[in-house]
């Protein structure tokens, strides 16, 4: 059952994070150093290890994609097409411009927005299957122009991929698709292999594993975050359902045993009502055994004051996803400092956002969002800024910067800027 906890007492549970204590970093780390070394060898072998299959050729063709699209029931087909034109609207207001500075005589500056070359997307597998993260991760991706977009998967036991997956992959026009997952597949996109192309950034979450082979690439590759176990925070009055509450709560902890759930509120009542129904859904969630153990181990129920100390205390934990199940959420939104995305509203549930709203949901996790964002377009791209003088308009600073440079203790530095005007 979910604990129930008062704000004011001095109680170190309401904070404490969930920690997963199996160490992977020596398994991650040797497993990238066998598929740097040995390329698709290695990835063959840890296809039959981990995912129990034979793979002769990881590329997914594109009659393979066709056949899967054609399969896929056309109302689904309908939403997947909904959910990535929102998803285009939302973030193409992310866009950034290339600028140019020039109101000095002589002087032109100024910073470039360059789309990555070539991109990975990591799509997990496994207990369940994750169209929506294609989208999320893919079409941004696109928006940005990108000149590659790569996904690498795992393949079921039949060396397949789930039709679902592939026929997100074709709306959102990935270019190619991989079977392979878990850390071999992070360390094939960092450092390429025979049949997987090398790209310069990785983004999308997954298991420990994956989440630990980002970690020890970041520097060969760029990567978006190190995701972590999903968690949601929902701040509720005394006016809320319970049931929708609990609803709410158990749509993160079924994602994993580790996933946090933490229901915040001004209101005893609320708090006794919502841990009582919880049990009531439980029992009837396919996935209970991962959703109880998830609120047995990691959910609170945390009692404050008023619904000021909820966001208090919101902006404390940095959840992954806010709730604000309030009459008038607006009134709070700007005393959100810290968190992921912000659902708002008696009407807005966390799994709004996980498949149709348009905002991204591949988020900073486990505290996080204290300083990080959301995937954005912004995560395609880099920055190249540009600097020109003339003679004339060197001429009038060189002095400055050679004083400067002497400052740092750096001649070298003067002398450069020196030498153009003076005999050294």
């Amino acid at each position: 059952m979910i604990k129930i906890y008062n704000y004011t007492d001095a109680n170190s549970e309401i904070f404490k994070k969930p920690v997963d204590t199996a160490s992977v970093a020596e398994t991650v780390s040797e497993i990238i150093a066998n598929v740097k070394a040995n390329g698709d060898k290695a990835l063959k072998e840890y296809s039959l290890k981990f995912d129990k299959t034979e793979i002769s050729d990881f590329r997914v063709s594109d009659e393979e994609i066709e056949e899967a699209y054609a399969s896929v029931e056309p109302e689904f087909v309908r939403i997947l097409n909904e959910a990535a034109e929102n998803i285009w609207d939302f973030h193409k207001h992310q866009l950034r411009n290339s600028f140019v500075i020039s109101e000095k005589d002589g002087i032109v500056c100024g910073q470039k927005i360059i789309p990555f070359a070539k991109v990975g997307l990591y799509v997990p597998g496994g207990t369940a299957a994750y169209p929506s993260t294609v989208l999320m991760d893919a079409v941004p991706a696109k928006l940005a122009g990108c000149g590659e977009i790569v996904m690498v998967t795992p393949p079921s036991k039949d060396g397949g991929i789930n039709k679902y997956i592939l026929a997100a992959a074709k709306i959102a026009g990935i270019d190619k698709i991989y079977k392979v997952g878990g850390a071999q597949a992070v360390a094939a996109l960092a450092y390429g292999t025979e049949s997987i192309p090398r790209v310069d950034k990785i983004v999308g979450p997954g298991n420990a594993f994956v989440a630990e082979a980002k970690r020890q690439v970041y520097g060969e590759v760029a990567i978006d975050m190190i995701a972590g176990p999903s968690d949601i925070l929902v701040v509720a009055d005394g006016k809320s359902n319970p049931k929708f509450v609990a609803a709410d709560l158990l749509s993160q902890a079924e994602h994993d045993r580790m996933a946090s759930a933490v229901l915040v509120t001004d209101s005893e009542e609320l708090a006794n009502a919502v841990q009582a129904e919880i049990e009531v859904q439980l029992a009837k969630l396919p996935r209970e055994e991962i959703a109880r153990a998830s609120i047995e181990k990691n959910g609170k129920i945390i009692v404050t004051k008023n619904i000021s100390e909820a966001i208090e205390v919101a902006n404390i934990v940095a959840p992954e996803h806010i709730e604000l199940c309030l009459d008038n959420p607006f009134d709070v939104l700007d005393k959100v400092k810290n968190a992921g995305s912000i659902f708002m509203g008696r009407y807005c549930p966390e799994a709004l956002g996980d498949y149709l709203s348009g905002a991204n949901h591949t988020l900073p996790t486990n505290g996080s969002a204290r300083f990080s964002s959301p995937l954005s377009v912004d995560d395609f791209v880099k920055k190249s800024q540009f600097t020109y003088y003339t003679k004339e308009a060197f001429e009038k600073v060189y002095g400055d910067v050679a004083y400067f440079a002497e400052k740092e203790g750096l001649q070298a530095h003067a002398k450069s800027a020196l030498i153009r005007f003076k005999e050294i």
